[in-house]
């Protein structure tokens, strides 16, 4: 690979913020913008596309030569009229000329299509990969990446941002370009027709760049901070509108609104700011193109009443000093452009760069004929973003075909023992081993691929029932699906959906939680893994549908190793071994009865919750 071609994920770590409750403020702590480095970045990333980008430059260019060909043309034709009032008009030389413009005029035009129609071409393509890469990159991102990152806040790279950046590719370079072969082709036919008008232009036009300089240095800070204000205000509206039940079952629309308030003004003073200086360039280069057109009039007049020169020079000059000033304004919207599109640039890449799981390109895929047993060996873990040790000695063995249950205190780290043996984490020591194969030999696939997990959060997608029921489970014939229903109580629910199996959940379709709850079940046994994780699978059903899920599941148990996270004791009663875990540690381990018996911390806890019931 060549040294200067941009690579995904080139940087090792990302800096973000920590995680905060809802309605926080995200990306607060976003580094200084590098307006050359980013588009550095942005160039290197679209160097497949090279072709077509200069074939897009260079249709700007010549359209842009053959513009300022015309001044010349018309100052010859001025000329030619002006002188064929003493001697007699040469309508075939005005002809001649005139049908040259014509030419020249019409092949600029289709030129510049031509330019437009590339630049938006590839300003698709770019963006189409971007978003494509994005979301790849989301599946080689660790799970903490998300504990710093808010939804909102990802979402607004995939879309404003992405956005921002392609619009500039569309309009800044081409216009950048055009402005600038503009701008020193006039000069350059300026010096050329006459020198002392040329000099009177340029003195009135650098007042312009000036100003143009001093307003770029003060408007890029309010760009950078109208993106990340952006991204700010999206999360929060993510967040407000995923718990919206919650806002207002505690009351917190108040709350709420007065974050979004505040986060809402920050956009628009920073918008305000970035926008009103913007504003600015236009008028502020209309006045200085304005007074480089009195300035030369005045000039080229007193020079034609000496005869220094003709008419047509007037003329000329006129149209190039439009094109000398006009680039100015241009070049300053086209610069605010691409500011604004690094800014948007530098949250793209910093994501694109943010630090990935290790490749396991050389690991090898899960063992065959997976027995199921599972051994924790002295497994030490803390989050990657704490110094915190959640998980301190923890040690325990499974066998093929038992139901291990998991239980203790909230925060007890039962939830957190399921995601290492899924390897969601890495551990910071001992091993976990499943048939004798450590799982840290075995590919993240691989390990997820031995498993089906049923978690409390249900996750539905929209889509037909059918289509969540098999979910990524290829060749599912249609009974084993209605039996999977029919074993957790759903199927008959089901068929008086208005197509059944068919029917699309969405808005319009009403589910309880308790039947998300069934339907995640459902495909957990449809995916028919060797081994089965149940994070409080039935806490959202009733007791009747509870003992009815039960009994499915204690039916796809048989001859799986699985792991049962309870709070309801009640339901792990039949346990072929109980984990108790407090502080990170196991500090009890054997059957209901044996626990019971010791008058333990399970024992205790046990009872406690019939005490809360009675």
């Amino acid at each position: 690979m060549a040294k200067d071609e941009y690579t995904i994920g080139q940087a090792s770590q990302q800096a973000s913020s920590p995680p905060r409750g809802p309605g926080a403020r995200m990306g607060t702590g976003e580094k200084a913008n590098d307006l050359v480095g980013t588009w550095k970045k942005l160039l290197r990333y679209c160097k497949s596309y090279l072709p077509a980008l200069i074939a897009g430059v260079l249709c700007a260019v010549l359209g842009t030569l053959l513009t300022l060909v015309g001044p010349n043309k018309l100052s010859q034709l001025t000329d030619l009229i002006s002188s064929g009032m003493v001697t007699g008009v040469d309508l075939t030389a005005i002809a001649r000329i005139g049908l040259f413009l014509v030419a020249v005029y019409a092949a600029s035009y289709v030129l510049s299509a031509a330019q437009g129609w590339i630049m938006a071409g590839v300003t698709q393509r770019v963006s189409k990969r971007m978003r494509s890469d994005l979301s790849d990159k989301i599946g080689r991102l660790p799970m903490w990446f998300f504990n710093r990152t808010s939804v909102g806040d990802i979402l607004s790279r995939f879309t404003n941002d992405v956005d921002t950046i392609g619009q500039s590719l569309t309009h800044s370079i081409g216009n950048l370009i055009h402005a600038a072969i503009l701008f020193v082709g006039s000069l350059v036919m300026m010096l050329i027709t006459n020198r002392i008008l040329t000099l009177t232009a340029i003195v009135a036009v650098l007042i312009g760049f000036a100003a143009m300089r001093l307003i770029m240095s003060r408007s890029q800070k309010y760009f950078r901070k109208q993106q990340k204000s952006l991204g700010a205000i999206n999360g929060h509206i993510e967040e407000m509108y995923a718990g919206h039940t919650v806002v207002k079952a505690y009351n917190g629309e108040a709350e709420a609104q007065r974050v979004f308030d505040g986060l809402n003004d920050e956009l628009r003073q920073s918008g305000f700011r970035a926008q009103c200086l913007s504003g600015l360039m236009m008028p502020i280069m209309q006045f200085i193109g304005n007074f480089g057109y009195v300035a030369v009039c005045a000039v080229g007049g007193a020079l034609a009443l000496q005869g220094r020169i003709g008419f047509g020079v007037i003329v000329a000059f006129m149209l190039y000093v439009r094109y000398f000033t006009q680039p100015l304004s241009q070049i300053a919207q086209s610069m605010q452009s691409l500011q604004s599109a690094a800014a948007a640039g530098e949250r793209v890449f910093a994501f694109l760069e943010a630090e990935e799981m290790a490749d396991e390109t050389g690991k090898p895929g899960a063992p065959d004929d997976v027995q199921g047993a599972v051994d924790f060996d002295h497994v030490r873990f803390g989050y990657e973003d704490s110094d915190a040790i959640i998980i301190h000695d923890f040690s325990a063995s499974a066998r093929p075909g038992q139901k291990i249950a998991i239980v203790g205190p909230t925060g007890a780290g039962k939830t957190t023992m399921v995601n290492l043996l899924m390897r969601f984490h890495e551990l910071l020591g001992g091993q976990i081993r499943i048939d004798g194969v450590p799982i840290s030999e075995m590919t993240r696939e691989a390990v997820h691929s031995l498993f089906c997990m049923v978690l409390q959060d249900t996750w539905l997608f929209e889509g037909t029932v059918r289509e969540n029921l098999i979910y990524c489970t290829e060749n599912v014939s249609d009974e084993k699906m209605e039996a999977a229903c029919q074993a957790v109580g759903l199927d008959l629910f089901i068929r008086t959906l208005p197509k059944g199996y068919d029917t699309v959940l969405n808005d319009q379709i009403n589910l309880s939680q308790g039947q998300k709850q069934q339907l995640t079940i459902a495909r957990a046994m449809i995916a028919d893994k060797p081994m089965l994780i149940l994070d409080e699978a039935t806490s959202s059903v009733d007791t009747r549908t509870e003992q009815q899920i039960q009994a499915a599941m204690d039916k796809l148990m048989e001859h799986r190793t699985s792991f049962v996270i309870a709070h309801r004791l009640s339901t792990i009663r039949d346990a072929d071994l109980i984990l108790v875990m407090k502080d990170g540690d196991i500090i009890e381990s054997g059957t209901h009865e044996a626990l019971l018996a010791k008058q333990g911390f399970y024992a205790d806890l046990y009872n406690s919750q019939f005490e809360q019931a009675s």
